[in-house]
């Protein structure tokens, strides 16, 4: 399991981190997600050892983390970090090596790799040569080709086409099966909400939220309603306290609505204007949540 214990972090008079703690337990993923410049990468970093911590640990099944269990881990950060100019299949293969495979492994699981995410036809290419989607999968595949127990992502999902969005996502939950704990950023908020079970929210340095994201939407003091009215008149909202408009669209209006308003009489609000043919009530959405949370 990773542990981030209550780390801290300043570069001069800016607190990057401050007090940060969570778990990514083996077999599952979490969502590691914030504004920009909220202390993601900073954390990140800190795994590897890139940044030298105030304080708190980063600690691996409670052990500190030194060299011998990092060449367990894989790693594909926001900047890219292949060679431009070395090929795709013979650079895998050479970081499989430091990682502690033999040749035949390395060439192996380089090859294996190349095909499941779809660069075999591309193994001989330069990555200066490759596309940025295709760069993109080429980093993924460095982080994976030693088969790593932790892997970390530093906005995985940035410009990828919607296949390789699909690609990535079951390697994601396929890695997670296999028993490796999976820690990944991302401002898709929709793709998260699809592939985690446990999500972390930091803002300004500070862990604002942290836990199972189902419960975590239980507990928000918001609600989301949904509503499809069949000619409602222009601009029509409930005249409700606590019942706000966020989306409209084509007489489709979605609204947020404090947890003590009663959805039944949003319902009769709308049913008073024009004939109701969709209404669903439920906790709000990750991404309204990550809003609620961060805005407050």
């Amino acid at each position: 399991m990773l542990s981030i214990d209550a780390i801290g972090k300043r570069f001069g008079e800016v607190t990057a981190l401050d007090g940060c703690s969570f778990n990514v337990e083996r077999g599952r993923t979490l969502g590691f997600l914030g504004p920009n410049g909220a202390g993601k990468t900073t954390t990140m970093r800190a795994i590897f050892g890139l940044v030298e911590l105030d304080t708190g640990a980063v600690l691996w099944d409670g052990r500190p983390i030194g060299p011998v269990e990092r060449l367990r881990f894989g790693y594909m950060p926001e900047e890219r970090g292949l060679y431009p100019r070395m090929r795709v299949r013979e650079q895998l293969a050479y970081l499989g090596r430091l990682h502690g495979l033999n040749a035949r492994d390395a060439d192996a699981a380089a090859s294996e790799w190349l095909t499941r995410l779809g660069l075999a036809d591309r193994a001989d290419a330069k990555v200066v040569e490759l596309s940025h989607g295709n760069q993109q999968r080429a980093q993924l595949a460095a982080a994976l080709v030693h088969t790593p127990e932790l892997l970390v992502l530093d906005e995985p999902f940035a410009g990828l086409d919607p296949v390789a969005v699909r690609t990535l996502a079951q390697v994601l939950r396929d890695e997670a099966a296999r028993g490796v704990a999976v820690l990944f950023s991302s401002h898709q908020l929709d793709l998260v909400e699809e592939i985690c079970e446990e999500v972390a929210i930091i803002d300004r340095g500070r862990i604002v939220a942290e836990g199972n994201l189902d419960a975590l939407r239980r507990a928000s003091e918001r609600r989301r309603i949904a509503l499809r009215l069949d000619g409602a008149p222009p601009g029509w909202e409930p005249e409700i306290r606590g019942a706000d408009v966020v989306e409209r669209t084509n007489g489709d209006l979605r609204l947020l609505v404090d947890r003590d308003v009663d959805p039944q009489a949003v319902l009769a609000a709308a049913e008073r204007t024009a004939p109701v043919i969709g209404f669903s009530y439920g906790p709000p959405s990750l991404a309204e949540l990550f809003l609620e949370l961060v805005e407050r």
